[in-house]
């Protein structure tokens, strides 16, 4: 069982071999694909918790999409080019930095992009393709579609985090959800791609219905193919709505631990 572990590891990680072209256009061979996320949802995907000195510095094998549309090392906040995004100040630690190094630890030597549009107290209906007053869902593609030009990456999955603001709406709630799932698999021609959630904060002791919300989310990978959810049990929060830096990292794990199991 356990040689048959290694090999399967092994197996995963060579797959993705392939040269990659640098944000200074040189090509190196040996390197892995880079597998790029979309990591975009309200204000725990922004990410607001205090970015402590283990967070500092740039993560091994990941890269961040920047401002002018190229590549460069990921450090955070990695919501700091969102083009939706809210002042820079509030842009603190987010899932993505977790995430990035669990994939690095479970598969190391992979290359890894991340394109992070997340806007904090948005709600579900706010990123919907049909949205006639936001454009949150096509800055999210047209980023997207802008880090995947060079021919070297390839986009191999979405986290989401959202859900804050819609406790009250828990009824329309997974419609809307695979209608955004639907739309953008179908813009990024990926009818497959995998998708990732995470619930929201599980104390419910201030009266908001979070724990109905959950409910209702985790039963995404019933309705949809190729999706995951993220359990928050034992994550504690700053204020009741938003993470704790600890839990952020925590969360960050859980969201690639949700993609392999996947993948």
């Amino acid at each position: 069982m356990k040689r048959a572990f290694i090999v399967t590891i092994f197996l995963m990680v060579g797959g993705f071999a392939h040269a990659v072209e640098s944000s200074d256009g040189q090509r190196s061979s040996g390197i892995h694909k880079r597998e790029v996320y979309l990591l975009i949802g309200q204000s725990n995907m922004a990410g607001r918790a205090p970015i402590e000195s283990m967070d500092e510095g740039p993560i091994d094998g990941c890269e961040l999409l920047n401002a002018e549309g190229k590549w460069e090392p990921a450090t955070n906040p990695l919501n700091k080019y969102s083009t939706v995004g809210k002042k820079l100040s509030v842009q603190k630690l987010n899932p993505g930095y977790g995430f990035a190094k669990r994939l690095h630890e479970l598969r190391p030597g992979i290359s890894v992009g991340l394109v992070v549009n997340a806007r904090g107290g948005t709600s579900i209906s706010k990123w919907a393709k049909t949205s006639t007053e936001y454009d949150y869902y096509s800055a999210a593609v047209a980023r997207t579609q802008a880090a995947l030009a060079d021919g070297n990456s390839r986009l191999a999955g979405i986290l989401w985090h959202q859900g804050e603001s819609d406790g009250n709406r828990t009824g329309s709630y997974m419609k809307k959800l695979t209608a955004l799932i639907a739309d953008l698999r179908a813009d990024f021609n990926a009818p497959d791609l995998p998708f990732i959630a995470g619930q929201v904060e599980m104390d419910d002791t201030d009266g908001k219905p979070s724990r109905v919300f959950n409910d209702v989310i985790i039963q995404l990978p019933t309705v949809v193919s190729n999706t995951a959810v993220v359990s928050t049990e034992g994550l504690l929060t700053l204020d009741g709505t938003h993470f704790d830096s600890a839990s952020q990292r925590e969360l960050g794990r859980r969201y690639a631990d949700a993609l392999l199991s996947l993948k």
